[in-house]
């Protein structure tokens, strides 16, 4: 008896999609890559359940008739290849015939088309790989597919699919990928019926999808790369060193239209920039590389992500040039093409590096924290050539910047100039970025009070533990008084004082207000105070001090109890609980978790003492000054 037979087709489509049909973003990308083939003009990916329970795939291409509908459900049924030099000659993003059967080999699959002109459409089902159902259809411009519970009949391989938003993200990226290659297509994705990514055709500037793609503050750091060689051009666009982010998520190259991801062009894109980014950060590069056909394969990863090419060194070479020659010419600081003269007061190459990080950082602040840094670069004459920022005029009280939140720290500069490096960083100490002081690496203590810190890419960071203590207290008790249902519980802390006429009258007829602080006061005869409790963290103050402090900060009588009347009492007991806890220095874990609740904290309510961050200064800038 036989031992080996042939497999089913409704087998063979189920390995096949084991192969081309990892996840819902396989079924996104096979479909729209088949609608770009069709000559799409737009293209609309409709998501539900992270593409688990529907995906729905629409353009406006040339569509097909009923015999070509029924046809690409079979295996290795495509109209890009007839014979074997085709296979060596592929300019179209499909070519195999496997994705189509496979995809309505694991789900429920359905197919509306129909060609330009024609008088009746084609509808075609397909479940589980089941035989497909044909019917009459309304006449639509293009085809849509409908692809239904996906794995429904292969649960082995749905139990292994991530949750639902993991996947909806890998989803979203395929259709970037696609978008990114083909800027005169538009391109609309939607997930539950809110929008993931929305996009009209712009061929006559790329950047804009670029910006749809990775945010609208990259397309002012975009610029042109291009290289023509025999056989090879590279064209795209790169974004200077001071737009970064911290993984390779931004990096995307193309050959011949087609996403890869080729472990020899990403090593040539970083090793390109290496000389011009801080560390830990990657570049932002859109690179398309266009050879004859011929010259590469593609038929060499089931979804067709890596290539071999015929001249894999040219390539690199020509690669390596187009981004040389922009990073070198470096359009972001105003320098001059390569050959031209420098104008007076222009940075010179030498400092391209320094400039780029100290501009990048300043980037960052305006586009994490919201108000920009002008830099030196902008005033005119600010400052000598290469030294990136002009200084930071004194701190002045009452000066504030415009539009600076209410209790941002004061600052007076000169129009067009920017904090130097060695002053402290107003921005630092207003609205601090997610998660920036949970990074710092604490090196040591400096005069037996400063905190000196590494931060990410080598920065240099002094911080005040006064005013760090001040900031994390000052937000824990507004948060208490904000939540009246859950007060903390008060501190035994007993006590009787006797204090001046004007402060005892004061803190007198001001027990509600110290009441709603979480103090309990009592007039104990005369003068004389009983001070029974006080709020958590101020056990063992001076309470003469704390008291005589209060009775200045105290809202008047009668007036409302709130955030607002209260905010200046609140302001003194975060001080005085931050002197008590800074009496002695911080042990690491203290400060470690001093560093977590600052990033917890709101740094727009005033502290009396509210510039945490002293000193910020980059790697480079210290490297500049020891020369």
């Amino acid at each position: 008896m036989a031992r080996i037979a042939r497999l089913s087709d409704v087998l063979i489509n189920k390995i096949a999609a084991g192969e081309v049909v990892e996840r819902p973003a396989s079924v996104v990308k096979e479909l729209v890559e088949n609608s770009l083939d069709a000559g799409a003009s737009t293209v609309r990916v409709e998501l539900e359940g992270g593409g688990v329970d529907r995906i729905i795939v629409s353009d406006d291409g040339h569509g097909m008739g009923r015999q070509d509908a029924v046809a690409c459900l079979e295996r290795h049924a495509t109209s890009k290849l007839r014979e074997l030099d085709d296979l060596f000659h592929i300019d179209s993003m499909g070519f195999r015939g496997e994705a189509i059967p496979a995809i309505a080999s694991v789900s429920r699959f359905t197919l509306h088309t129909a060609e330009v002109g024609a008088d009746v459409g084609t509808r075609v089902t397909v479940e589980g790989g089941g035989a497909p159902v044909v019917e009459d259809a309304p006449p639509r411009t293009g085809t849509v597919i409908s692809v239904e519970d996906l794995f429904f009949n292969v649960p082995a391989r749905r139990k292994f699919l991530r949750r639902g938003d993991t996947e909806l993200k890998h989803a979203e990226e395929a259709v970037v990928r696609l978008a990114l290659a083909y800027p005169e297509v538009g391109f609309f994705a939607s997930h539950d019926g809110a929008t993931l990514f929305s996009s009209a055709a712009c061929p006559e500037d790329p950047r804009e999808r670029i910006a749809a793609a990775l945010g609208p503050t990259a397309h002012p750091h975009l610029f042109p790369v291009e290289e023509r060689r025999l056989g090879i051009a590279v064209t795209g666009y790169a974004a200077s060193p001071e737009f970064t982010f911290n993984n390779a998520r931004g990096l995307y190259t193309y050959v011949n239209r087609r996403y890869v991801r080729d472990r020899g062009l990403i090593g040539t894109v970083q090793r390109a920039y290496q000389d011009f980014l801080a560390a830990g950060r990657q570049p932002v590069v859109v690179l398309h590389i266009d050879v004859d056909p011929r010259a590469v394969d593609v038929n060499v990863h089931p979804q067709k992500q890596e290539v071999r090419f015929a001249d894999a060194r040219g390539v690199q070479e020509a690669v390596t040039a187009a981004l040389t020659r922009m990073l070198r010419a470096a359009p972001w600081l105003g320098a001059v093409p390569e050959g031209g003269a420098p104008q007076p007061g222009q940075p010179r190459e030498a400092a391209h590096y320094a400039l780029a990080v100290e501009r990048f950082l300043t980037r960052a602040q305006e586009a994490t924290w919201g108000a920009p840094l002008p830099t030196a670069m902008d005033a005119p004459g600010a400052g000598p050539a290469g030294s990136g920022r002009a200084p930071l005029g004194p701190y002045v009280p009452g000066n504030m910047p415009p539009g600076a939140a209410p209790g941002a720290l004061p600052f007076a500069a000169s129009p067009g100039q920017a904090p130097a490096f060695g002053q402290a960083q107003p921005q630092l100490n207003e609205a601090p970025p997610p998660g920036y002081f949970a990074a710092l690496r604490p090196l040591g203590l400096l005069g037996g009070r400063f905190h000196v810190c590494e931060g990410p890419g080598g920065t240099l960071v002094v911080l005040d533990p006064h005013a760090a203590l001040e900031r994390a207290r000052l937000t824990g008790y507004l948060r208490a008084l904000d939540d009246a249902k859950a007060p903390p519980p008060p501190s035994l802390f007993g006590t009787t004082l006797e204090l001046p006429v004007p402060a005892a009258k004061a803190l007198v007829e001001g027990r509600e207000a110290l009441s709603r602080l979480g103090f309990d006061l009592e007039p104990f005869g005369g003068t004389t105070v009983a001070l029974k409790t006080v709020p958590p963290g101020l056990e063992g103050v001076d309470a003469r001090s704390l008291l005589e402090a209060l009775a200045r900060a105290l809202p008047p009588k009668g007036a409302t109890l709130d955030a607002v009347s209260l905010a200046e009492a609140v302001r003194v007991m975060a001080c005085h609980a931050a002197r008590r806890a800074g009496a002695s220095p911080l042990t690491d874990a203290q400060f470690r978790a001093l560093l977590g609740e600052l990033d917890r904290a709101d740094f727009h309510p005033a502290c009396i003492h509210g510039t945490v961050v002293v000193l910020e200064m980059p790697l480079l800038e210290l490297e500049r000054r020891a020369r």
